[in-house]
Parts: C-alpha cells; sequence; structure tokens
C-alpha cells in the first residue's frame, strides 16, 4: 500500500501544487506578492496530498471498504 500511496502522492502532489499556484495568480491581492505566495502554495499542495494519497490508496488496496 505504501507504493502505491507514494506513486499517487507524486502525481496528486504536483496537481494540487499546480491548483494552488494558479489560485494564487489568479487573485490580484496575492499575485502582487507572489514570490511569498507562490513556494508557500507548492509546499501546501504537496502536504495536503500525503493524506489524500493515503486514503486512495488504501481504497485501491481493498476494494471491499469502499
Amino acid at each position: 500500500m505504501f507504493k502505491i500511496a507514494v506513486l499517487l502522492w507524486i502525481i496528486g502532489g504536483a496537481t494540487l501544487a499546480g491548483m494552488m499556484v494558479i489560485a494564487v495568480l489568479a487573485v490580484p491581492s496575492l499575485s502582487e506578492q507572489a514570490m511569498m505566495w507562490i513556494p508557500r502554495a507548492v509546499a501546501g499542495g504537496f502536504v495536503l496530498a500525503i493524506p489524500v494519497s493515503f486514503l486512495v490508496a488504501r481504497m485501491i488496496a481493498n476494494p471491499s471498504t469502499r
């Protein structure tokens, strides 16, 4: 299950980080200070993807627990 979670985390972390960067750039008040907010958005996306990837990996490994 851990290997599946790591693979999902790599893909999901990059996706969530990209979505959060787009959100930072789309909000004018945040895009003025993009140098401060973009690294935080990327880190937040990767951290947020950790529990999500473990939940999805658990669902993939044990399809009977859905």
